[in-house]
């Protein structure tokens, strides 16, 4: 990671990088890889562990060459199965641009539903989406 790097990246979760653990997923996410071939496809992961009312944030970039083939649904779907064999998660967001665009599908397709709109310090104005955990649902571990 050079220094053009660092700088899109929040002092917060930086922080948060350097205090963790080496094979902690809350921080360090997960590359995406094609089954069949594998080959890293994106990464994807969490904004940081479970905050102190259940909320966990999820993010996900695929790789231009690869995008459009299902690869971020199955991603979020992913991140959601996981975050939810946590006891301590109740609610899964993620934050998009504040406009229809391919995330909002993703998102759609996933079951998470608009909750209004946030401001993110780095991001500005954004739409917020929630996907709460199922009471009814049971979680494998």
């Amino acid at each position: 990671m050079g220094p053009a790097d660092k700088a899109q990246l929040s002092a917060d979760w930086l922080a948060l990088l350097r205090a963790s653990t080496p094979q902690d997923p809350w921080v360090h996410g997960f590359s995406i890889t094609h089954r069949q071939s594998g080959e890293s496809v994106g990464r994807c992961g969490f904004k940081g562990p479970p905050a102190a009312e259940g909320a966990v944030e999820i993010a996900y970039g695929i790789d231009p060459a690869h995008q459009g083939n299902g690869y971020a649904t199955e991603a979020a779907e992913a991140l959601v199965l996981f975050a939810f064999g946590d006891d301590r998660v109740r609610v899964v967001r993620a934050h998009t641009l504040p406009h229809a665009n391919a995330s909002t599908r993703v998102l759609t397709k996933c079951g998470f539903r608009r909750t209004g709109e946030v401001v993110d310090p780095e991001d500005g104005l954004v739409w917020r989406w929630e996907k709460p955990r199922d009471p009814m649902a049971r979680v494998w571990h």
